[in-house]
């Protein structure tokens, strides 16, 4: 028997793709990453599926308040920044 991906098909708002960039982007900068190297990071370790799932509160929230949480979330899903 095949093996079948699955897919999720997400709607987000017209809001939360520029938050999720700047996010990217801030993260990658704080780390000194590429946006690509940071995309992957977050999207390995779980921080992208955080941010659009919890987007309603994270959006209000500093720039600073919302990569530390990123980091609590991807340590705990095995990434090892710090």
């Amino acid at each position: 028997m095949q093996n079948k991906k699955t897919e999720t098909i997400i709607f987000m708002s017209k809001y939360e793709i520029p938050f999720l960039t700047s996010v990217i982007q801030a993260f990658g900068e704080r780390f000194a990453m590429s946006r690509q190297t940071a995309f992957n990071y977050l999207h390995e370790h779980k921080g992208l599926a955080f941010l659009i799932e919890f987007y309603d509160v994270e959006h209000l929230q500093s720039m600073d308040e919302t990569i530390d949480d990123l980091l609590v979330i991807c340590q705990k899903n095995g990434g090892a920044l710090s």
